[in-house]
């Protein structure tokens, strides 16, 4: 079992609300998880089922209409807004389906920008942008704007920001929603290695089933509720029977003469 210092995120009775109107549309009811250290979680479900909400709500870009979220023991529902962003820039990276990177800078710049505004100096920023983009694969393109670059490059550029202030949970919202299905494996192979190398705990939406071979976790949420909480094969491989017990919704069993 994870010990608490080992929970990076917890969500505790999440609910979230929209209102349209008179009307009260409901995104997540009771949502209750936890992430430990070093975890690849993907989470699935159709469209309107609450996972891109939850993810928000995780990355602190939104906030829950009841119900506590922490990461590493922090409750951010109750930080200001300055305290939030900060913690953002610190503990969480992002990697979006559309790249989000600024068109007029370079893929250097782009890694380089989070650092400086998280003060870190020239010297050290310069650095590690070069080190985390040849970590990527794109030692060559590093001084390429976006729109000289593929898109599987651009999310790659993408995957090295969400690096750069070494943060300790990485989110990603579709990550291979807009690149072909080979480019598409190549970026899960290359964010599985970077969580398991780097130690990172990676978090992501989809709704590509190819995704669920890279993780360790794949959750199902369902009309804003979690359908199933269940490691996948390579991960079942690797932990004990008390740990498959404590994973929601498993009903499976592994000999302990394995």
């Amino acid at each position: 079992m994870a010990e608490k210092d080992d929970i990076v995120v917890e969500a505790v009775n999440l609910n979230k609300e929209y209102y349209l109107g008179e009307i009260t549309v409901p995104a997540l009811r009771e949502i209750n998880m936890k992430v430990k250290k070093g975890e690849f979680i993907v989470i699935m479900g159709p469209s309107g089922s609450g996972k891109s909400t939850l993810l928000n709500i995780i990355g602190g870009l939104d906030n829950p209409t009841s119900g506590k979220v922490y990461i590493n023991g922090q409750d951010i529902s109750e930080m200001s807004d300055g305290t939030l962003t900060e913690l953002r820039a610190q503990e969480i990276g992002f990697i979006f389906q559309f790249y989000n990177l600024v068109p007029v800078l370079s893929a250097f710049e782009n890694v380089e920008l989070p650092m400086m505004v998280n003060g870190i100096s020239e010297k050290q920023g310069k650095k590690r942008a070069k080190e985390l983009l040849e970590m990527v694969g794109l030692a060559d393109r590093m001084h390429h704007r976006p729109d000289e670059l593929s898109g599987g490059q651009r999310q790659r550029v993408s995957i090295a920001r969400a690096l750069a202030n070494k943060p300790s949970i990485v989110v990603a919202d579709e990550p291979t929603g807009d690149v072909d299905t080979r480019t598409g494996d190549e970026i899960l192979e290359l964010m599985h290695d970077l969580n398991k190398n780097m130690g990172v705990t990676f978090i992501v939406i989809t709704h590509d089933p190819n995704i669920a071979e890279h993780c360790d976790r794949l959750i199902r949420i369902v009309d804003g509720q979690i359908a199933s909480d269940k490691p996948t094969v390579h991960e079942i491989l690797s932990i004990t029977n008390e740990e498959l017990r404590a994973y929601k919704g498993f009903t499976g069993y592994i000999s302990d003469s394995r």
